[in-house]
């Protein structure tokens, strides 16, 4: 499906503006197929990987229904299986919000509970990691009996990381007659399951593979010996004409490693594990998109959901285990059509 424009997607004036002060110009296709859907009401399956702009896809969506619709206290909410996703979709539904009187709160562990649910007592939109939002549900500062629309992000990773069964009590909080827009890049039988409990006639999208985000991305492949690789990295982020570089490595110990030698070697970097507190994490993230930081060495687990617009490169210092791992690294560049490119050291 293509649409030439915002305005054809039956979106408020006010949605359009914010829009256009961020630059955004013409909607990907799963923008196309599932804003006009959200927007209906209907259940929504959308099978789109990370990088197809997937968050506007639904977020848009749920704001145009939610100033088109009547209602009190937390009137959405949205499920994501990292803070750092969490904290990402929250983010760009304020973007998108800037013109309308909505409130988003982000919830999600390891960050304290007093400014959390300060929040929460005038969100219209909350947004959170599924433990996190079961916590307050269950120490009552968290009301779901008003939600309209609830959004399962990425819901195979909420599955992967053991979420799952969070996921379904906090569905089953929420009234009857409400919406469920489910997004997942792959459809194992838990998430299928799910979708069949809780959706009624679910309108199911698919980005084609030509359109996923790995089209843009040009992919290199250089044989480099493992006791030569860092030198090799060294070469390769100061040879390259880029921007913000993301390179894998396989363990926190090697990630932190990697990132403290390119630093003595006079490439600036920081590691991005599970090692960190939310603190320094956040520092590493708000660094990296202040551009203050143009090099991160990061395991998979800690780049989850991470979404920078100019990051151009990405580096695997090794080949992944699977092909799945591959596609959610590289797809860390070339963001909703930009271009990008993918090193895989082998």
């Amino acid at each position: 499906m293509t649409t030439e424009s915002f305005s054809a997607l039956g979106l408020d004036e006010r949605l359009i503006e914010a829009l256009d002060a961020l630059g955004f110009t013409a909607p990907t296709p799963i923008q196309a197929a599932a804003v006009p859907a959200v927007i209906s009401g209907s259940d929504v399956v959308g099978r789109a990987r990370t990088g197809s702009g997937k968050t506007a896809a639904f977020g848009l969506g749920v704001l145009q229904r939610l100033l088109t619709s009547e209602g009190k206290g937390v009137r959405a909410l949205v499920l994501a299986p990292t803070r750092e996703l969490a904290l990402q979709v929250s983010e760009a539904l304020d973007s998108f919000a800037a013109k309308v009187p909505f409130r988003t709160a982000t919830v999600y562990g390891g960050a304290p509970y007093p400014p959390q649910i300060h929040a929460l007592k005038t969100a219209t939109v909350v947004v959170g990691t599924p433990g996190r939002l079961l916590d307050h549900l269950e120490r009552g500062t968290l009301s779901l009996s008003d939600v309209q629309c609830v959004v399962l992000d990425e819901a195979d990773e909420m599955l992967r990381m053991g979420f799952i069964d969070d996921v379904e009590t906090l569905l089953a909080a929420t009234p009857e007659g409400r919406q469920v827009v489910l997004f997942s890049a792959t459809m194992p039988e838990a998430i299928q399951k799910i979708a069949d409990k809780h959706q009624r006639d679910a309108v199911e999208i698919q980005v084609e593979d030509r359109d996923l985000m790995v089209g843009h991305i040009r992919q290199v492949f250089m044989r480099v010996p493992r006791r030569n690789r860092i030198d090799a990295l060294v070469r390769v982020l100061r040879g390259t004409t880029r921007d913000a570089t993301l390179v894998f490595a396989r363990t926190r110990a090697e990630c932190a490693e990697v990132a403290d030698e390119l630093a003595r070697r006079g490439v600036p970097a920081d590691a991005l594990h599970g090692d960190l507190n939310q603190a320094a994490r956040e520092r590493v993230l708000a660094r990296l998109r202040a551009r203050r930081l143009d090099v991160v060495v990061a395991t998979d687990v800690a780049a989850r959901g991470l979404d920078v617009d100019h990051i151009t490169h990405v580096v695997n210092l090794e080949l992944p285990g699977d092909a799945e791992t591959y596609v959610h690294r590289i797809g860390r560049t070339g963001r909703v059509g930009r271009e990008g490119m993918a090193i895989l050291f082998c």
